[in-house]
């Protein structure tokens, strides 16, 4: 069944973070986790295979820094093509037809002009390029991450419903609430950013990551989301809590238990997709898929 059609009938589960899980298998601080779909191709499907055993209905590929741009500073810009459709094929194989696989686009990581120098156009084609190498792997959907910039979520939607007609899921980051107002990193409203996103043609809205946010905040920002968002379908995917450094490493202290009892208010909230985000790992997607499931 089509994704959006599925997500008429039922909400759905997402799987959880990458990033913990490549570093949770040895990736070193900084380097290049898309480069392991070449280098460590095993694990990125064990960690696939991990989400899809927890019960997630939707799979991320493990592209979030794969636009040319953020490869670049890592020397392996040339890889840009292959490593965004091996991500596809690597994930299809390990989680077959059972799992919707969403091509993950992250941040082009610099600024649009006035406040940097890259040019509207320029990050238009680094999104393209990405979009069309996810489509010819053989992606689902789109699935455009923690972003805080709504210009630069319009492009990369604009460059992304150019490639298909496929469904495509925007979600941006938000920092913990100042006097009750959510805002990224850029400064940007919870109605600016869902409004100049549902313009731009998402399928799906929401919230993914953030800073400083405490597990209540994301239930209270999906109900913001939900009703700024109306009819289009809303994502969450929240953090494991708020992080804090422990003895030099980032640690995020909500527990499974925690994330699973956040389940039935985001559910409450209208919210049709949930995830995890940071700190999250197969064991707190079982936890909430066995929540979600008890719902259904």
């Amino acid at each position: 069944m089509d994704l959006l059609e599925r997500l008429s009938h039922t909400p759905l589960l997402c799987d959880g973070s990458m990033g913990t899980q490549l570093i949770a298998r040895g990736l070193e601080s900084g380097a290049c986790g898309e480069l392991w779909n070449l280098t460590h191709s095993d694990e990125v499907e064990a960690i696939h295979r991990a989400y899809r055993d927890a019960g997630c209905n939707l799979i991320t590929t493990n592209t979030f820094g794969a636009t040319s741009s953020v490869l670049a500073r890592h020397g392996q810009q040339h890889l840009a093509d292959e490593l965004n459709e091996k991500a596809v094929r690597l994930a299809r194989h390990a989680v077959g037809g059972n799992c919707y696989l969403l091509g993950n686009i992250g941040p082009f990581g610099d600024f649009i002009e006035p406040l940097g120098t890259a040019t509207q156009a320029e990050v238009t084609e680094l999104f393209r390029q990405q979009a069309a190498s996810l489509k010819r792997g053989g992606a689902d959907a789109i699935i455009i991450e923690t972003m805080s910039d709504p210009v630069e979520m319009r492009l990369a939607i604009h460059a992304a419903k150019k490639i298909a007609n496929w469904p495509v899921i925007a979600t941006y980051a938000f920092n913990a609430p100042v006097e009750g107002v959510f805002r990224t990193m850029m400064g940007t409203t919870v109605d600016q950013a869902i409004t100049e996103a549902i313009s731009a043609g998402a399928d799906v809205v929401g919230a993914n990551c953030g800073t400083g946010l405490s597990l209540n905040d994301y239930v209270d920002l999906a109900r913001e989301v939900v009703k700024i968002a109306g009819n289009t379908p809303v994502i969450i995917q929240p953090n494991a809590g708020s992080p804090k450094v422990i003895n030099n490493r980032t640690t995020y202290t909500a527990t499974p238990r925690e994330m699973a009892q956040m389940v039935q208010p985001l559910l409450d909230a209208g919210v049709r997709i949930i995830g995890g985000c940071c700190g999250t790992t197969p064991l707190y997607l079982a936890a909430m898929s066995d929540k979600l499931h008890r719902k259904m």
